[in-house]
């Protein structure tokens, strides 16, 4: 077997299921609140995605119950020229006369599932908290769009969002992007191919448990792999939906790690969930932008695991984590000293 980065695709998943046999028995010091969540969800999809198939993984997310979210001032769905059609968005805008800060954010499912729908409560919860306008992005999802499509429908995004703030009450000079999982995957692609151009005034990038490198065996792909919820069989399942070759996975607007320079990015928040297979993923991405002069923060949160940043008012640590989100937003939007997250090296 290769060194990491360089191995196929059948030593990865054979190096999953070693690893499924071996850590199946081994203890997991979930938090309470996390091991009831756990438990409601594995009730809902007893196999894991790879198993169940892209078609019952979107059944069952679709069906998934959500918690309705607080009201926000001003909510609209519209639909954007892009460069494969049409892109929907939705625009959360809280209240206030002046033009606000703004934060594009891109939904998590591994390239495959999800909506705007999905984070529709952490949108509305950012929103408010923030008091920054919230455009959630509804991209072309994997197989049957694969690489680069929906990462050219986020950064097509990014940039209307740039030029036409001003039409949702947005303050083009103060500009944020996000996501979760995938989506921080391409949040992190535009903050790259933006840095070559110049065109965005990207002010922070928030990465939550981004995937930005194809499966590599860190100590938390072994760790996790079981899961609980992602599990790194999953991991490989969700990047070979998405990417359409061996080339695409050293591709920077793919996997953001394989970038050959990391200097003069935005400055990035960076969470990770201790039970996540992609835990030590998020953080070497971290240190690669904290070593290349980047100002960069992290935090990981114990006893949680994949997903839960989409769990506000159920799990404490995801409320705990959107709060922190709200931090760093208001600090670089109206600066101010924030104490929610770890400079990266401590």
């Amino acid at each position: 077997m290769g060194p990491p980065g360089e191995w196929c695709r059948e030593d990865l998943v054979a190096c999953c299921v070693e690893s499924v046999s071996a850590s199946r028995d081994a203890p997991m010091s979930l938090d309470p609140d996390a091991e009831d969540v756990l438990l409601a969800m594995r009730t809902l999809m007893p196999r894991p995605y790879h198993e169940v198939g892209i078609d019952e993984a979107r059944r069952l997310s679709g069906s998934r119950q959500r918690r309705p979210g607080p009201p926000v001032n001003d909510v609209s769905d519209r639909v954007i020229p892009g460069p494969h059609g049409g892109i929907p968005i939705r625009v959360y805008r809280p209240g206030g006369e002046r033009a606000l800060p703004m934060l594009v954010w891109l939904h998590g499912g591994g390239w495959a599932l999800g909506s705007v729908d999905n984070s529709d409560l952490t949108s509305r919860m950012i929103a408010n908290e923030a008091g920054c306008v919230v455009v959630s992005v509804d991209y072309r999802l994997a197989p049957e769009h694969k690489f680069p499509v929906p990462f050219e429908d986020c950064l097509e995004a990014v940039r209307w969002v740039a030029g036409h703030g001003e039409e949702i009450g947005g303050d083009p000079t103060r500009l944020a992007v996000g996501g979760e999982s995938a989506g921080a995957n391409l949040a992190a692609a535009v903050a790259l191919v933006d840095r070559e151009r110049g065109e965005l005034p990207i002010s922070l990038q928030v990465l939550v448990y981004p995937a930005t490198e194809y499966a590599v065996e860190r100590p938390s792909w072994r760790r996790n792999s079981a899961g609980p919820v992602m599990t790194s069989r999953d991991v490989v399942w969700f990047w070979d939906l998405y990417l359409r070759d061996e080339a695409d996975r050293s591709d920077p607007r793919a996997t953001p790690s394989s970038a050959t320079a990391f200097d003069r990015l935005p400055p990035a928040f960076v969470l990770t969930a201790e039970h996540d297979p992609l835990c030590d993923d998020g953080e070497a991405y971290a240190r690669r932008l904290s070593a290349a002069g980047v100002d960069v923060r992290k935090k990981r949160y114990d006893g949680v695991f994949h997903g839960f940043f989409g769990m506000p008012g159920v799990l404490a640590k995801a409320t705990e984590a959107v709060n922190d989100v709200v931090v760093a937003l208001r600090e670089v939007f109206d600066p101010a000293p924030v104490n929610a997250s770890t400079p990266v090296g401590d």
